[in-house]
């Protein structure tokens, strides 16, 4: 996690969601909708939820059919959030890496309430 101002922190990832056309699996040898989720943990947790970005940064389709690709961040919270792919119809997807950017306020360590 970077911090700007103490208050400001700036985390960022990549992370490989799948190699299906090693196993034969279902976003290779599959057709029809097809979802993929891995769940991804901030090093640190933000003050609120913060702006999370996704993009692909490696795909390896099949050049037979039509490239058919969504990918998203979903249940976004404080501590970490899910990256979400999605294809459908005939579209083989051997393998997919995304790159992950968040950006957030942090918790202060002068902020503190009193109960």
């Amino acid at each position: 996690m970077k911090r700007f101002s103490g208050k400001i922190g700036v985390e960022q990832g990549t992370r490989v969601l799948f190699s299906d056309f090693a196993n034969d699996g279902v976003m290779w040898a599959g057709d029809g909708p097809r979802e993929v989720r891995q769940a991804q943990t901030f090093s640190e947790p933000f003050a609120v939820a913060p702006m999370v970005m996704v993009s692909i940064s490696m795909w390896d389709m099949d050049h037979k059919t039509n490239s058919r690709a969504d990918i998203s961040a979903e249940n976004i919270t404080e501590s970490g959030f899910e990256i979400v792919f999605r294809t459908w119809s005939d579209t083989r997807v051997a393998r997919i890496r995304a790159d992950w950017m968040a950006l957030g306020p942090l918790r202060d360590d002068d902020e503190w309430d009193v109960v």
